[in-house]
């Protein structure tokens, strides 16, 4: 009787321990989103570097499918945009941990410099750990039809 209060206790702690990372990783996975957001609102390609994975699939919500190199080069043609919008925000963001893999689903609204809300999309994400750095490996932009009211 002993011996299974000893390794209900040992079970205890150590679950708190992978929920504490959990949350932990969470927050990291949160922490990079906001960032990134932040970032694509200007067209920063610092970020979009530092976000995407060489290896990325990315499916847009027309249906393209590209990886990074394509992203690097229309933000190169584009340049940065400081201050003209739209600005991204994410809303409803939800992440699941998996050892090295994060699976990140959330509403994405892009807002106008006035404060207008343009286009929602849902959003989901694969990303990986690679060394100390989380990448995005997989992503799908699906467009939110505008309700008419």
């Amino acid at each position: 009787m002993a011996c299974l209060k000893t390794m209900l206790i040992i079970a205890f702690l150590f679950s708190g321990v992978a929920l504490a990372e959990e949350g932990a990783g969470q927050s990291e996975i949160r922490d990079l989103l906001d960032a990134f957001l932040q970032g694509a609102s200007s067209n920063d390609a610092q970020m979009h570097d530092r976000f995407w994975h060489e290896s990325l699939v990315y499916t847009s919500s027309t249906g393209a499918r590209f990886g990074k190199s394509e992203i690097m080069d229309g933000l190169a043609q584009s340049g940065t945009n400081e201050d003209d919008g739209p600005f991204y925000t994410a809303e409803a963001v939800h992440v699941r941990l998996l050892n090295d893999v994060a699976i990140v689903t959330f509403r994405l609204l892009a807002t106008s410099v006035e404060g207008h809300v343009e286009r929602e999309f849902y959003n989901t994400g694969v990303l990986q750990r690679f060394d100390a750095n989380w990448k995005a490996v997989t992503w799908q932009a699906t467009r939110i039809p505008e309700v008419d009211e």
